[in-house]
């Protein structure tokens, strides 16, 4: 089954909020059965059949799965280190996807561009 394009229209409208004016260099890569958005080469979130996810690195974990409606992502049955996943039934939770997307960006903008 494929996403859902309005959930990748939800994601792009976060993203555009949350960087701003910032000048970066955003790509689209399609990933898990899905599409991720690249900042600067390194992914930052993306839109699968379920919901949403975003790469918010181990050390935001805690916090991001404090927010309500977050779940560890676990594709393959095993939660992926650093990845979290707002399921389709939470995407009106604007409040927890600001978040998310704020971690996400705190995460991936520290890293190296590839």
């Amino acid at each position: 089954m494929a996403y859902d394009p309005g959930h990748e229209t939800l994601l792009r409208e976060d993203m555009g909020e949350a960087l701003g004016p910032r000048v970066v260099e955003l790509s689209e890569r399609k990933m898990f059965g899905g599409l991720c958005f690249m900042l600067n080469g390194n992914m930052l979130c993306g839109v699968h059949r379920d919901g949403l996810m975003y790469r918010v690195g181990k050390d935001n974990a805690d916090r991001a799965l404090a927010l309500e409606g977050a779940h560890p992502m676990a594709f393959t049955g095993r939660p992926m280190g650093g990845m979290i996943e707002l399921y389709e039934d939470d995407l009106d939770r604007d409040t927890t996807r600001q978040g998310l997307m704020a971690l996400a960006l705190d995460f991936v903008d520290a890293l190296p561009p590839k």
